[in-house]
Order: structure tokens, then C-alpha cells, then sequence
């Protein structure tokens, strides 16, 4: 039959094949958190439907208890007048241009010759539909010894539970623990020991030691005095332990398990600008500011009527029925408001140097924008 010692020096040999195999492993990159299981949470009167799949979804808010009365159409001031700039400003503001250029020679700004001033009527409508959303899902803390009010009362429904919001058209975030839906539950990442296996050294506590490279010497026959000839050394992650705080329930062993309100609060802003056609593009008019003509806010609003140009109250009657159909489903319409701004833009023509060329001059606070500056070099910086 076999040799009893050959098969037992076998066994001890893959024995010692799989413990260096394990020590000398490369770390193992450390998974992302896991999922709770479904199982973890409990069933709560109210919110049927509104948590599958975890939650997360838009809910519809409830009908008014009374009418809402309808707004009253908003009256349009009629006066339409553009200002104007002078020469004078028109080269100031060139010069200040040019100046802010290293590669910009300024003799165009201060020697060109303005041959003719356009003015240009643009007119900027803006909406904003303020609104309220909220959403639900289970979420979990690490327990802290907080009270489990899960059952004791009925948990409220998300539109019942009471939240001070931000002031008007102000973005704002709120995370509302809902009541009576709050229970302790093992953690599921670490089954409840608070800790996990450290991904760094596998779990041995110890590395390979990255002097001499687990040789225990160093520069030939040198002892490595950074592992006492060990060939090892104590994981730095760790501390040696072999094992890390669990980071699902920071060693807690529990989880507090409860359903979290997620309330937003969105200003939702659309614009139209007039076509015009002085040639500078409507992409950079998004940030600048223009003389308000006119400024109406109620909780629903009537589009503006009678406005000269046509093509604006087109875009604000477009606009205020989209917004209103499209936020009125899966949020609550707390205000709106549209405004109209008249932005000045002048179109300034010069001639430098036997060559004419052209700059614009738009905004309240009097931006510009030059196509082609006619005077330009390279730079090098030393």
C-alpha cells in the first residue's frame, strides 16, 4: 500500500503551500457597502407602494383643502425706453478691455476712430416656479442607543409631517427621520461583531516588510532593523490586529433602521431671450443683468399679455402653462414668479488703421465683447 509518511508529508506540505499562499497574498481591494436585506425592514401602515425597490421615488402631492383662487392677470408697464451710452463710455470701457490683455496692443482701443453707435432692444423673460418635493426610503445609522419607536403610534404620512421651509426661490435640502418608523437591527455587513476582516493584509495582522522585502537582511549579511529580521511587519492599517471597525456600523454591532423624508425645495428657472439681430450671440447675455421692466409674482400666474414684441408674450404664455402642468404632478407649487429685463446692447463699429471692425457693448454694468481684436501678439512668459 502507500507509505503512510509520504502521504503525510504531502498533507503537511500543501498545509504550509496554503498558509504562505494566504500570508503573501496581495491585498484584496475592499468591497462597497453592502445592501441591506429586504427582510431588515417591516411593513408601515401609510406607506404601501411608496418604498419598493427601496424608495427614492417623487411623491404626489395631496389636492388643496380649498380652491385655489385663480390669479389675476398682472398689469404691463408700458415703458420701453433703452438706454443709451455715450462715446465716451463706449472707448472708456474698449480701453479697460484691452488693458486687461497682456497680448492686446491697446492702440486700437485708444487710437480707433468710432464711426457708428447701433442701439438693440432685447428683452429677457424669465420664469421661476417654486417648488416643494418629497420622497421617501429606508435608511440606516449606526445605533447610538436611540429610542425604537417602530409601532408605537401611527407613523404620519409625508405630506402630514410639518417642515419649516427656506425663504422664496432659495434652493434648500432637508433629511427628516419620519417618527414611529425607527427599529435596532443587527448589522448585516459585519453580522453583528463590529468588525471586518482588514483588506490591506488580508487579515494576518501583518505585511511583508517593504525594506528587505521579507528577506529579515538588508545590504547582504545586515540584519533589517526595521523587522527585527522578522521578514514582517505589523499592518499599519490595522495596527496588527488583523481586523478593522466595521465602517456600516462604526463597531456599534447595531443599526437604528428607519424611513427618511427627503423634502427639496427648487427654484426652477427658464428663460427666453428676443431674437436680436446686432450679432452678438444670446449665450453670452446669461450672465449679465438688464433694467427690470416689470416683476410679477403669485402662487399661479397668468402669462403676460400685450407686450410689443409678440414673440415674448408667446414664450411667457408657453412657458407658465408648461411649467405649471409639468411641476403640479410629482411636486407642490409653492409661488411663481416672471419678470421682464430690458438688456442694452450697442453695437460699436471703428475704424484702425485703414480696417473697420466691430465690438459690443451689452448689460447694465456695460460688459464687452470684441469678435476680433485687431492687435494682438504672442507671449512668452520667462
Amino acid at each position: 500500500g502507500p507509505d503512510p509518511s509520504f502521504n503525510n508529508g504531502y498533507n503537511v506540505s500543501n498545509s504550509l503551500v496554503f498558509y504562505l499562499s494566504a500570508l503573501y497574498a496581495p491585498p484584496v481591494p475592499a468591497p462597497g457597502p453592502m445592501v441591506p436585506p429586504a427582510s431588515m425592514f417591516g411593513n408601515v401602515p401609510g406607506y404601501e407602494g411608496t418604498l419598493a425597490g427601496g424608495g427614492g421615488g417623487y411623491l404626489h402631492p395631496p389636492m388643496p383643502l380649498h380652491p385655489t383662487q385663480d390669479p389675476e392677470p398682472a398689469p404691463v408697464p408700458q415703458d420701453w425706453s433703452i438706454p443709451s451710452i455715450t462715446e465716451d463710455v463706449a472707448r472708456e470701457r474698449f480701453i479697460m478691455y484691452a488693458s486687461g490683455y497682456c497680448c492686446y496692443n491697446n492702440a486700437p482701443a485708444k487710437d480707433g476712430v468710432i464711426t457708428n453707435m447701433q442701439a438693440f432692444n432685447t428683452y429677457r423673460y424669465r420664469l421661476e416656479t417654486f417648488t416643494e418635493s418629497r420622497s421617501t426610503e429606508w435608511a440606516t445609522k449606526p445605533y447610538e442607543g436611540e429610542p425604537a419607536d417602530f409601532y408605537t403610534q401611527t407613523a404620519p404620512r409625508p405630506w402630514e409631517i410639518p417642515v419649516t421651509g427656506p425663504s422664496l426661490f432659495q434652493n434648500h435640502e432637508e433629511n427628516i427621520k419620519v417618527p414611529y418608523t425607527s427599529s435596532n437591527k443587527p448589522c448585516h455587513t459585519c453580522s453583528a461583531s463590529g468588525k471586518m476582516p482588514c483588506h490591506e493584509c488580508n487579515g494576518s495582522g501583518t505585511k511583508v516588510c517593504w525594506v528587505c522585502n521579507g528577506s529579515g537582511r538588508r545590504g547582504g549579511d545586515s540584519p533589517c532593523i526595521q523587522c527585527n529580521q522578522r521578514g514582517r511587519e505589523n499592518c499599519s492599517k490595522c495596527h496588527g490586529n488583523g481586523t478593522k471597525e466595521c465602517e456600516t456600523c462604526k463597531g456599534k454591532q447595531q443599526l437604528l433602521t428607519y424611513i427618511n423624508l427627503k423634502v427639496e425645495w427648487k427654484d426652477n428657472v427658464e428663460d427666453y431671450v428676443v431674437e436680436q439681430k446686432s450679432g452678438l450671440e444670446v449665450d453670452n447675455l446669461s450672465d449679465v443683468t438688464g433694467k427690470t421692466l416689470f416683476k410679477n409674482a403669485q402662487y399661479m400666474l397668468y402669462p403676460v399679455y400685450g407686450f410689443p414684441d409678440p414673440s415674448l408674450s408667446q414664450a411667457s404664455d408657453r412657458l407658465v402653462r408648461e411649467h405649471q402642468a409639468k411641476y403640479s404632478q410629482n411636486s407642490r407649487i409653492l409661488q411663481q414668479q416672471q419678470t421682464i429685463e430690458l438688456i442694452p446692447i450697442t453695437k460699436v463699429t471703428y475704424k484702425w488703421k485703414g480696417g473697420t471692425h466691430v465690438y459690443y457693448i451689452y448689460g447694465n454694468k456695460h460688459q464687452v465683447k470684441v469678435p476680433d481684436y485687431p492687435a494682438t501678439c504672442c507671449c512668452s512668459i520667462m
